[in-house]
């Protein structure tokens, strides 16, 4: 027994792979087409338990740490769910965490509680139009006016932005730089805060994402997250968690993409024989294997610092960079062996290799990943 295989853990797995055979692998196809998750869904998945985990039971949550988080990743994916479902169903992993960690009573008990009881959906909003990774730049403008602040600006690339009730959003209420920079709730239906209809994009189908308008929207003060001018920190201190649940999504979609290549092979024949018999085809699941098990192992590694209370940095930054590579290599090679099947919207691994792509663009993109590596290291 490990820290991965507890019988708490073991039932944790069971429960959510369940869950997602039964109420999720069915529906994705039309989900997909759809462009969004239905927000019966957020309710289903909360009376289960699962948007919760890795949520303390003071504010609302069903307990547990970050390796049950992870746990319960692998399990969606296991169980024939997407990075794109996890990306939109679990979009409050990343907008509610900075507000539990501010410990503001009122926030939790307006946003939290609710989000973790599938009653609300919440998104967060740093990305803009003129900037990705590039968080100090950020332009995106609040002004204090009494006990409100004026919000002007735009954010782009926001997940969950059309189905979300609020955006914890960054904004700029002082000078240039790092410093300047606030968390604000705002949410929607607000005078002057518009979204876009849902983004196209090449792959996460059935998470939907939008650009957002900020113009003159006027939001409570006391909708602040944490100080002012303070909200680098909060987002900085999330940084861990959100690499490594995207190195988990990567390998949990290679391992799921390899168990699909390994049945089909099994059951595909040409010329008289399965194609599994064909040595190029084993050697091609052996490497996939080595790939999928190695990212695995250096994530769950991470993981197990960061459940320790340590502060793995450098460690999830190479985690997610690997497991990235990993994910991509091993998709492509899933739907090589599936061959003209594989380029089909109705073959699984289809959907894996087009949402695949995002991993190494989201939560830090690959080359900048690299870079602060090299700096961690001291280079």
């Amino acid at each position: 027994m490990n820290v991965w295989n507890t019988p708490e853990r073991i039932a944790l797995r069971e429960m959510v792979t369940s869950f997602t055979e039964k109420e999720i692998a069915p529906h994705l196809p039309a989900w997909e087409d759809a462009g969004l998750l239905p927000r019966e869904l957020h309710q289903k998945a909360a009376a289960a338990g699962l948007l919760g985990i890795g949520f303390a039971e003071e504010v609302g949550g069903s307990g547990g740490d970050i390796i049950d988080a992870t746990i319960m990743t692998e399990a969606v994916m296991a169980g024939g769910g997407s990075t794109g479902l996890l990306a939109s169903l679990f979009t409050h992993g990343i907008a509610i965490p900075h507000i539990v960690d501010s410990k503001n009573a009122d926030l939790v008990d307006r946003y939290v509680r609710p989000t973790l009881a599938g009653e609300t959906i919440g998104s967060l909003g740093i990305t803009e139009p003129g900037g990705g990774s590039d968080v100090s730049g950020l332009t995106t403008r609040a002004v204090r006016d009494g006990d409100e602040y004026v919000v002007t600006g735009a954010k782009t690339f926001i997940t969950s932005g059309v189905r979300s009730d609020f955006v914890t959003t960054a904004v700029r209420t002082g000078g240039s730089g790092f410093g300047g920079i606030s968390l604000l709730v705002i949410d929607k239906g607000l005078p002057g805060f518009t979204v876009s209809k849902p983004l196209r994009k090449m792959g996460w189908h059935c998470s939907d994402t939008a650009e957002l308008t900020f113009d003159e929207v006027r939001v409570p003060a006391a909708n602040i997250v944490g100080e002012v001018d303070g909200g680098f920190g909060l987002i900085v201190n999330q940084f861990v968690n959100e690499r490594l649940s995207l190195a988990t999504q990567a390998y949990a979609t290679a391992q799921r993409s390899l168990d699909l290549a390994i049945e089909y092979s099994k059951q595909r024949e040409t010329f008289g024989k399965p194609l599994v018999t064909r040595q190029v085809i084993r050697h091609k699941l052996v490497e996939m294997h080595s790939r999928t098990a190695a990212a695995r192992a250096l994530t769950r590694e991470a993981v197990e610092k960061a459940a320790a209370g340590e502060s793995p940095l450098l460690e999830a930054v190479v985690a997610k960079n690997v497991s990235v590579a990993a994910c991509e290599w091993v998709v492509s090679e899933a739907v090589q062996i599936f061959g003209g099947m594989g380029y089909m919207r109705e073959s699984e691994v289809e959907r894996h290799y087009r949402d695949a792509r995002i991993l190494g663009i989201g939560g830090g993109a690959t080359e900048v990943m690299t870079d602060l590596a090299a700096k961690l290291m001291g280079l």
